[in-house]
């Protein structure tokens, strides 16, 4: 319980002085929280006897790996890579040249795997290594497709990756106390330790949370600011009509010893009750899964990577599940889905060269001069 509570105040002390350094750092941890899940996933299904008689075939996991994550966060980054490097004639070319060929760059790296696979295939071995192979893409698609929506979400401000993620860790605090002191029914078989009690308490905490920390880090332009680069530093933006306070008049039917009429609340909180319902309701629902996947192994723990914790995978089964949807819930309902001068820019400047910016620039003005002179 000591070495427990000991990692514990140690992973909360990072995590928020990688929030408090930024985007590029928070990016940064995520990459490397899902190396460590990939490591421990990886190791579920080897076998020691096998794994000596095909020398080299662990570097082809690491290979895949490596592939995903160049062609998910190229996808993701690309603009943001764009947009720093604008002020050098150069270097924006090569980098224009990198995201033309990124797709095809990658393409070829998994097709080199896929060549390395088959002239690695041993005869008595097939059927390891082809189970090797689905588990190495199955591991892909959980850790790198969910986790992935997690980086999309620190971009867009911190405020959509940190209100989430704080939401899943009070929602488990809470089930746990909750569970402790009151629970007695049980709630589902794969998790015996799991209550009714512990599960309406920590949603009602939850949702509760989701409006009252909203409030809170939409305050901070530096939380709701989306970063367009992959500079650092603090930002400072128009936080915009979904972080801008608007007077709540209260219902009548509040008893009349209760102090406020009416109340400063920011549109974004009743997003962040969708959230929390979300984060109580659904969420859980990754942890559920994550414990009947140990009981089909017969392992405690993923892994032994945070002390007293077990493994990272063991901590982020419910993260994964809440950043995709955190995501979609942004995209579906807080983004602007019409076109807007913003995005035009955006294809633009990844799209075109630097000398068809500039025809495109010249041909642009004309057509307004042309207009101009035609309404006088």
């Amino acid at each position: 319980m000591l070495i427990r509570a000991y990692s514990s105040i140690w992973m909360i002390g990072g995590f928020i002085f990688v929030v408090y350094m930024g985007h590029l750092y928070i990016w940064a941890m995520v990459v490397i929280i899902q190396i460590f899940m990939a490591k421990e996933l990886f190791g579920l299904l080897r076998k020691v006897n096998e794994d000596k008689q095909l020398p080299g075939f662990r570097h082809l996991n690491w290979h895949f790996f490596f592939t995903a994550m160049l062609f998910v966060y190229g996808r993701i980054l690309s603009q943001r890579l764009v947009n720093t490097v604008t002020t050098d004639k150069v270097l924006y070319k090569v980098v224009g040249n990198l995201i033309k060929y990124h797709m095809v760059t990658c393409y070829f790296l998994y097709i080199a795997g896929f060549v390395w696979f088959i002239l690695s295939l041993k005869k008595k071995m097939y059927k390891y290594q082809f189970g090797q192979y689905a588990w190495t893409h199955m591991i892909l698609i959980v850790v790198f497709t969910q986790s992935s929506f997690t980086v999309a979400n620190i971009f867009e401000g911190i405020f959509w990756f940190l209100l989430p993620a704080s939401l899943i860790v009070i929602n488990d605090i809470a089930a746990y106390f909750f569970g402790f002191f009151f629970g007695k029914t049980p709630l589902i078989k794969l998790s015996p330790k799991k209550t009714w009690e512990g599960f309406i308490g920590a949603s009602v905490t939850t949702i509760i949370s989701a409006f009252v920390l909203a409030n809170f880090m939409g305050r901070f332009h530096w939380l709701t600011c989306p970063r367009k680069d992959l500079s650092t530093g603090w930002l400072q933006c128009d936080p915009g009509p979904l972080f801008t306070p608007e007077n709540f008049t209260l219902p009548g039917w509040l008893p009349e010893w209760f102090p406020w009429t009416e109340m400063e609340i920011m549109p974004v909180q009743w997003h962040a009750l969708g959230l929390g319902l979300f984060a109580s309701i659904i969420a859980p629902f990754g942890g559920f899964f994550a414990s009947g996947f140990k009981r089909a192994f017969k392992i405690k723990d993923f892994g032994d990577s945070i002390p007293g914790h077990g493994g990272m995978t063991d901590r982020m089964d419910c993260q994964m599940v809440m950043a995709v949807f955190a995501y979609i819930y942004h995209q579906s309902f807080i983004v602007a889905q019409s076109v807007s001068v913003g995005m035009i820019f955006d294809q633009i400047v990844m799209n075109l060269s630097y000398e068809e910016q500039r025809a495109l620039y010249t041909n642009l003005g004309q057509i307004i001069q042309d207009r101009q002179f035609g309404e006088s």
